[in-house]
């Protein structure tokens, strides 16, 4: 059976911290001692990845019970008790940065996510991006989806993205969604990648399903939206903040695409406290 991307990811995380020794630390304290553990929040903002928390203590000792007290996409606040967990000492210590750093990770691209979608107005949507760590694309983008955006392609092979380098590689517009179209025919959407208005027009005129306004200012940007005919998607990109999204979604774009939701996030601060011994 395949593994799954997390399950690939958590193999190679346990290999890293724990090698052939394991904790020797928590080895040479802790023999059969069972206790109750704590999970506190010390951020204010979106939970995500509690399944993947959970799923690394069950395979460090499937007999470690844990509690989740939040859900994914519920909001947090410092001092919020997210879950309990009881169990062997050895192999809740164990297991604790590795499960923490998949939690904090995802919970902080859910939360700079719903900063961004908090400003979304109208059909106007936030879409992520390839800027991803490798392995971790698939648990990035369901971050993305829990704090209230939306997935772009998931990679190359999913639908057909022309860039600047393409084009200037085929040396129009035109030739390179031709030649996409002679390949393929209509399997996947073609999306193009524009610079100016000329080339939006030369895109339209190509037969782009999705035009990409890229590094464009919200003044040249809805100018170009003024061309939008039929059913054709308009999309803004381009180094994306909080404030610049903000002038964006005045305009009437479909989508706004940030990649600062996973290339730069701030990991969400959780901490794991023993409560004491278990009864």
């Amino acid at each position: 059976m395949k593994q799954t991307s997390f399950e690939v990811l958590l193999e190679l995380a346990i290999k890293e911290d724990l090698a052939e020794a394991g904790d020797v630390t928590s080895r040479a304290i802790f023999g059969d001692d069972q206790v109750l553990a704590r999970l506190h929040s010390k951020d204010t903002g979106i939970l995500a990845g509690t399944d993947f928390f959970t799923r690394v203590f069950h395979r460090i000792d499937p007999s470690t019970q844990v509690e989740c007290l939040f859900s994914d996409g519920d909001s947090l606040k410092p001092g919020d008790i997210v879950a309990e967990l009881r169990g062997s000492t050895l192999s809740i210590l164990t297991a604790e940065r590795i499960a923490l750093n998949f939690l904090g990770y995802l919970s902080g691209i859910a939360t700079v996510t719903q900063q961004f979608s908090r400003l979304q107005r109208g059909k106007t949507r936030i879409l992520d991006t390839r800027k991803t760590l490798p392995g971790y694309r698939e648990l990035a983008k369901y971050a993305v989806s829990v704090g209230g955006g939306t997935n772009h392609r998931m990679g190359l092979y999913d639908m057909v993205m022309i860039k600047d380098n393409h084009i200037d590689a085929a040396g129009s517009i035109q030739r390179a969604v031709s030649m996409v179209r002679d390949k393929w025919g209509s399997r996947y959407r073609i999306e193009v990648e524009c610079r100016n208005a000329e080339e939006v027009s030369e895109a339209l005129r190509a037969g782009a399903d999705i035009i990409m306004l890229d590094n464009m200012d919200v003044k040249a940007a809805a100018e170009c939206l003024e061309q939008r005919r039929g059913n054709v998607a308009f999309e803004a990109s381009g180094d994306m903040s909080l404030e610049k999204v903000a002038g964006y979604m005045e305009i009437g774009l479909d989508y706004i695409s940030v990649g600062k939701l996973t290339h730069s996030v701030k990991n969400f601060d959780f901490s794991l406290k023993i409560a004491g011994p278990e009864a």
